[in-house]
């Protein structure tokens, strides 16, 4: 793992090298020079973040002779910043993975910062886009609508007229996640070395993934990429009560990115939905065919479908926005994850123990059969509390804490589920918020508005 993350490395930061220019600088995928003491000074420094903020912590612990609480690991990678805090948003939405009582505490890790001040904002678009403002725009807010870890967001409008969002990335940002998931990956095999029988390849693979998944969140040629293939998935299906902003080429690049500016209100807004201007139910369905659609249809699916990422638009249609957390999965795969829903909706403990089997990597040959009746006793106690309704025991966040026992009982047998699962584990967990807020009483697997596109 070490191995892999440092030829990631290499690749985007020494790749000045391989073409004989020396190791003293190197170009970004924006084709910026980025210069070796630059990535340094900001890994080092980071390191000694991570230090002053880990250590007191630490030392208490050790002092106490106990483990961290939730919240207290949830508030320190708050305090740690951008890696982490994706980390925490990881463990919030893997209840397959996690413990039950740490996916409760991670709902709350928080991504919004404070914004950086538009002077800065203004040298990073003028370096990617090589051109100054009003080269491009006829004007942009310099308040920003919106901040977070990565990148935050500023309205503008471009020469041409059209109003647009435009989403610059925080300096630095790579050459901290890479700094941070090396010093995570030694922590692994610390962890590994005075615990012999972990599961190396399960962890390490967690954060291989994790890894590639936040590289990818920073690269925005590659997001507008992803817009402009839905935006074709769309068009060839024959799609028109699902739209995604057009992005602008000659407004964007690999820091930058600039998007149709959409007016709307987010799918669960309370107030919107009691004006009568459109049927939320119905875009709620078409919202929810649509990505199953995507399923099998387009090259990927939204992997990140919050709330805040879902717009209504004043007609009605469905606005799905932010494409910087994509997932891509086999239609076999998605079969053997469909049977597996269906499986549990159903509590057919059989057909759920083979389904987890095809759907986790194991090195051991699992025993089906026992398996099988560890899933029926789990399903028979929850069933002995609430007999009808143990995937719909809202208060009690049901389906999350359901997964969280399969999850142990998996782990029980050496299975771990693949990232792209617990992608659409979320997204699962995502529409069944709505459902119950939009559509109360609908069955996901039952109700005859839903095409799941298995055909």
């Amino acid at each position: 793992m070490a191995n892999i993350i440092s030829a990631r490395v290499k690749d985007r930061i020494l790749l000045a090298a391989s073409k004989g220019r020396g190791l003293s600088a190197a170009s970004d995928t924006s084709g910026r020079r980025i210069s070796m003491a630059e990535f340094g000074v900001r890994g080092s420094w980071r390191v000694l973040q991570t230090t002053v903020a880990l250590y007191p912590r630490a030392i208490k612990w050790l002092l106490q002779r106990r483990q961290p609480t939730p919240k207290e690991l949830r508030e320190l990678f708050e305090t740690l910043g951008a890696t982490y805090i994706k980390f925490g948003q990881f463990i919030a939405s893997s209840p397959s993975i996690f413990p039950k009582e740490y996916v409760d505490e991670f709902q709350h890790c928080l991504d919004q910062t404070p914004s950086l001040p538009f002077s800065k904002i203004r040298q990073i678009i003028e370096q990617d886009l090589g051109q100054p403002i009003s080269a491009v725009f006829a004007s942009i807010d310099e308040s920003a609508l919106a901040s977070a870890s990565i990148a935050q967001v500023h309205a503008a409008t471009l020469l041409s007229g059209e109003d647009v969002v435009v989403k610059v990335q925080k300096p630095g940002v790579q050459a901290i996640l890479t700094t941070d998931m090396n010093a995570v990956y030694l922590l692994i095999r610390l962890f590994e070395l005075i615990l012999p029988n972990t599961d190396k390849d399960a962890v390490a693979g967690l954060v291989e993934e994790m890894y590639q998944s936040m590289i990818d969140e920073c690269d925005f040629l590659k997001e507008a990429d992803n817009l402009r293939q839905f935006r074709k998935f769309l068009s060839d299906s024959g799609n028109e009560v699902v739209v995604a902003p057009k992005p602008y080429t000659n407004a964007s690049g690999a820091k930058v990115l600039t998007m149709e500016r959409f007016y709307g209100v987010a799918l669960t807004n309370e107030m919107a939905m009691s004006k009568g201007e459109f049927d939320p139910t119905s875009s709620l369905f078409n919202a929810l065919n649509t990505w199953f659609a995507s399923l099998t249809q387009c090259p990927f699916f939204h992997a990140d479908l919050h709330s805040g990422n879902l717009m209504i638009m004043p007609d009605g249609k469905v606005g799905f926005i932010d494409f910087g957390m994509v997932g891509r999965i086999q239609p076999e795969a998605w079969q053997a994850i469909f049977s597996l829903f269906m499986a549990i909706s159903e509590q057919n403990y059989r057909l759920m123990a083979e389904s987890m089997v095809s759907v986790g990597i194991t090195r051991d040959k699992v025993d089906v059969d026992a398996l099988m009746h560890d899933i029926q006793s789990l399903f028979e106690g929850l069933n002995s509390l609430d007999p009808q309704r143990v995937l719909e025991n809202r208060q009690g966040d049901g389906i999350n804490a359901l997964l969280s026992e399969l999850g142990d009982i998996a782990r029980k047998y050496g299975i771990r589920f693949p990232r792209a699962f617990t992608m659409l584990l979320k997204q699962f967990l995502y529409f069944d918020r709505y459902m119950e807020l939009l559509a109360p009483g609908a069955d996901i697997f039952q109700d005859e508005r839903v095409d799941f596109y298995l055909h």
